[in-house]
């Protein structure tokens, strides 16, 4: 009970910020209800940040029905490669990234073949609502394949890394790398393996990087030096995040960003819960930089630029 008792207070003193205290006091008090839907629903939100001018990787199409499916795989043999979501998948779940092997076939990211009639099967669970919220019918995503900036070759396995920042009420407050692993079989997803890189808002650089909540030092299959990251295009990947808040109105969202080798910064996807975890990969709580930014009173009349002087001078 006393080893309890004082992680509690350890918690405390660093500010970490829980989940109880996130859904009532910033999700449900920034986050209006009916905003919800434009990220719940990757197409809606990829619809939206076309119209506000904001970089996404190419929509090739869309499966609506069972019938679509057969229609669609042979459309997307003329592709060299391609990505498959659910428009309302959350976690990852779902997305399989497909690249033609050197007879035709299609393979996963990690290099297993797949059938054609396993990849439409996959497009029928999608469809049937498998892996999306609540279990509710779903539609699918064909997007183009995204290409790791060569800046950042060799900090991920098999994935491309992706950024998620924390923005609240405009101002980036908290971000991290999440780099593929073996373990996490090729996606950035933290609960399956993954890499997380604590990023400094000031600068863009390496804090602390953690694998499965313990410190490492290395990306353990590629062996870079982690702490060597240093995020390319910094002050883009900022505007960006803050451009992203300000289309949806939401006041406390995640949005993960890449960098793509042809598109530049880009979004990936947006999320009005987004998870926890961000904080122990910075070593730090996220409590007392939300209010840092509550004390601002109306950071919403700031311009991005100021919303991003702000955040490098205090976080």
């Amino acid at each position: 009970m006393l080893n309890l008792l004082r992680e509690l207070k350890d918690l405390r003193k660093k500010g970490v910020l829980g989940m109880n205290r996130r859904n009532i006091s910033y999700i449900g008090r920034y986050n209006e209800r009916r905003l919800y839907p434009l990220v719940d629903n990757k197409l809606t939100s990829k619809r939206l940040a076309i119209e506000a001018g904001v970089s996404v990787p190419a929509l090739l199409g869309v499966v609506a029905s069972q019938h679509g499916i057969a229609t669609t795989e042979l459309a997307l043999r003329e592709q060299s490669g391609f990505c498959l979501k659910p428009a309302k998948g959350s976690g990852g779940k779902g997305i399989m990234v497909i690249r033609r092997g050197a007879e035709g076939g299609y393979l996963r990211s990690n290099g297993q073949v797949i059938s054609s009639e396993e990849l439409r099967r996959h497009m029928s669970n999608i469809l049937a609502g498998l892996f999306s919220l609540g279990g509710a019918p779903d539609q699918v995503l064909v997007e183009a394949l995204l290409e790791c900036d060569p800046s950042l070759t060799g900090y991920s396995h098999e994935g491309v890394p992706d950024l998620r920042l924390i923005v609240f009420q405009g101002v980036p407050v908290m971000a991290m790398m999440r780099l593929a692993c073996a373990a996490s079989h090729g996606k950035a997803n933290l609960h399956q393996g993954a890499v997380g890189v604590g990023i400094s808002i000031a600068d863009g650089r390496a804090v602390l990087a953690v694998q499965k909540d313990a410190p490492i030092k290395r990306h353990p299959d590629t062996g870079m030096d982690l702490r060597a990251l240093q995020v390319p295009r910094w002050q883009e990947m900022l505007e960006l995040g803050c451009n992203c808040a300000d289309m949806t109105g939401l006041g406390y969202l995640g949005v993960d960003l890449v960098l793509d080798k042809h598109l530049g910064p880009a979004l990936l996807e947006l999320n009005a819960r987004p998870g926890l975890s961000i904080q122990i990969a910075n070593g730090a709580g996220l409590l007392p930089r939300l209010r840092e930014v509550e004390a601002l009173r109306n950071p919403a009349r700031l311009s991005v630029a100021e919303r991003i002087a702000f955040a490098q001078d205090h976080f």
